[in-house]
């Protein structure tokens, strides 16, 4: 395809938005449109290539994928610190391609102190997690075991998860600033949920190493999130191409992209990728 373009899509809160099933239900890992995973697969279909780009866990991930209905060859999680490859012969028809790691502890034991409530986890290498107290989030796997504080020290990590929920997310930002943390990426959530990566790991430099490996220029990039964890994703993709800021991020999360949309209950993906690709999604 000549025009090949990489789309790299959040999940939560940009192609995922929270609300209720048919039966008024609360639906479980988040609602997709049915005209916006419709024209996911339109654009995956006609040799874009599709990369979901998000913070939640493999076991996490894949799912989504699924529901959407397409099969595409490459999966950013972890916040750019594992990417999958699809893989027939892999779990879920994908393998891990790219793992960045690195040992926690000198984050984990600055973080401590100013945090001493928080529920700390720790996502290993080969995917599954260990757990201080429970995370109550349905982006993490089922492979999880309890471990003390101590079992989190030393072990190779792609992810740290900090979550606090004593703290409001103003007061959350304010210890983090204060610890200065080197070594490490981080992002802070919308909630008081703190992401940890090795120095340097993000999803724009996930996605960066796949725009080189696929041969696709910078300028045909197109990009779509909502959280602080995508603002360098969305600086990545506005250099030459285009990102794109659901209507409800906040503030700064805007200001790193180049547009932006309604939020994700009103439908901002689908506007803005109706917008990008006029000729392959007509409203």
């Amino acid at each position: 395809m000549q025009d090949r373009h990489i789309i790299a899509l959040d999940l939560d809160g940009t192609v995922l938005r929270h609300g209720f099933d048919g039966a008024g239900d609360h639906a479980a890992g988040g609602i997709i449109d049915p005209d916006l995973a419709e024209a996911i697969r339109t654009l995956h279909e006609s040799g874009h290539e599709v990369i979901v780009s998000t913070g939640r866990s493999v076991d996490a991930t894949l799912p989504i994928v699924e529901r959407l209905g397409i099969r595409p060859e490459w999966v950013v999680t972890a916040n750019g610190a594992v990417t999958l490859k699809r893989d027939p012969f892999g779990t879920r028809g994908y393998r891990r391609e790219y793992v960045e790691a690195f040992n926690p502890a000198d984050a984990l034991q600055k973080i401590r102190p100013q945090l001493a409530t928080a529920h700390f986890s720790v996502e290993l290498a080969d995917g599954s997690f260990l757990y201080t107290k429970e995370i109550p989030s349905g982006t993490l796997p089922s492979n999880q075991r309890k471990a003390t504080f101590e079992e989190l020290l030393g072990v190779q990590a792609a992810r740290v998860i900090v979550f606090s929920p004593d703290y409001r997310v103003e007061e959350f930002l304010t210890a983090i600033e204060s610890l200065g943390l080197t070594h490490v990426s981080y992002a802070v959530g919308t909630s008081s949920w703190l992401d940890i990566a090795p120095d340097g790991v993000t999803k724009a430099s996930a996605l960066e190493v796949l725009r080189e490996r696929l041969g696709i220029s910078p300028a045909r990039v197109f990009a779509a999130g909502d959280g602080r964890n995508d603002i360098e994703m969305l600086e990545w993709a506005g250099r030459l191409g285009v990102s794109v800021a659901m209507g409800q991020a906040v503030p700064e999360v805007k200001a790193a992209a180049t547009k932006v949309t309604a939020t994700a209950e009103d439908g901002g993906l689908l506007l803005a990728l109706r917008e990008r690709f006029p000729e392959l999604l007509a409203s």
